[in-house]
């Protein structure tokens, strides 16, 4: 398998150019230590999937300055297939052993909708049928009824003096006023409610962090949605892991924290093209573009 150690050898050599040890470009993906000797050595056999294997090398290309679709098309030949192309391989071969199995019971199969079609027409006349016979019965019972109707005077009474009139119209006017009065307090409500502030993100020094801060609220709470693999974890200000659930989130996921006890949270972004960051249901806009970020918030609580 030279292709592979090719692979391995080539992305070591991109770490090393780089100056980054093992460890730290643990730190950086946050893939375990393990899977990136695994890598390097072209051993595969020890990580959890196949999905995980392109997922694991591109975040590592990305890490050491490498493109990782360049990296991924050039060694696609020695990579593992994904569970798509095993299942679509499943349903081929199922395919041909049914077009070989045809047997007799086949031709009772496709006779089945025609009989169930004539079966439902069956029903459809009887229903028709007993319909009619209930509304036959029904007509008679209506002409043999001699009971006589009787008629009631049906138009309103009409408001016999003007001082009915003008108490009426006092009771509408009032209700009127009590109405205006009950929609005031929600309106003030509502204007009294839109009080948060995120700030535009400030690029720290490393070039790898935006720090933003957060105003006018009583309450953090971060909400990230995932749309394709990527690392996350939020850490404290003394680099405390706050997310108890530290590992690679895929698509359709959704990491819920409340840090409302916080006054400062760094949340780690893997692949942040892969993800949208929430603060108090409101989206963060990333001030740069770049896949592995750190997003810094610091919350002045609402006294």
């Amino acid at each position: 398998m030279l292709l592979v150690a090719e692979l391995g050898t080539r992305l070591k050599e991109a770490r090393l150019s780089k100056g980054y040890s093992l460890d730290d470009l643990q730190e950086i993906t946050k893939i375990q230590k393990r899977y990136l000797v695994g890598i390097e050595e072209g051993n595969y056999s020890i990580m959890p999937g196949s999905f995980y294997v392109r997922a694991f090398i591109k975040q590592y290309a990305e890490a050491v300055g490498l493109n990782p679709e360049d990296i991924l098309e050039t060694y696609k030949g020695e990579l593992p297939g994904t569970k798509n192309d095993q299942v679509s391989q499943s349903m081929t071969q199922t395919s041909t052993r049914r077009k070989v199995s045809k047997s007799p019971s086949n031709k009772m199969m496709e006779a089945m909708p025609k009989v169930i079609v004539a079966l439902f027409i069956i029903v459809i006349i009887v229903a028709i049928w007993v319909l009619l016979q209930s509304k036959s019965k029904t007509g008679t019972n209506e002409y043999d009824d001699s009971t006589p109707v009787v008629e009631y005077d049906k138009k309103p009474k009409p408001i016999d003096s003007e001082k009915e009139k003008a108490e009426e119209d006092k009771k509408a006017q009032a209700d009127a006023t009590k109405e205006s009065t009950n929609e005031t307090p929600d309106e003030s409500k509502t204007e009294e409610d839109v009080k948060q502030t995120i700030s535009a993100g400030t690029i720290e020094a490393d070039g790898a962090t935006t720090s933003y801060t957060l105003t006018g609220a009583d309450t953090f709470k971060i909400r990230i949605e995932v749309s394709g693999p990527t690392f996350i974890g939020i850490r404290d200000q003394q680099q405390q892991e706050l997310l108890a659930d530290t590992r690679v989130y895929n698509a359709g996921e959704v990491v819920e924290f409340d840090a409302t006890a916080q006054n400062y949270a760094r949340i780690r972004l893997g692949n942040s093209t892969q993800a949208k960051v929430y603060i108090n249901d409101e989206l963060i806009t990333y001030a740069q573009q770049i896949v592995t970020q750190n997003i810094v918030v610091n919350f002045n609580k609402e006294q």
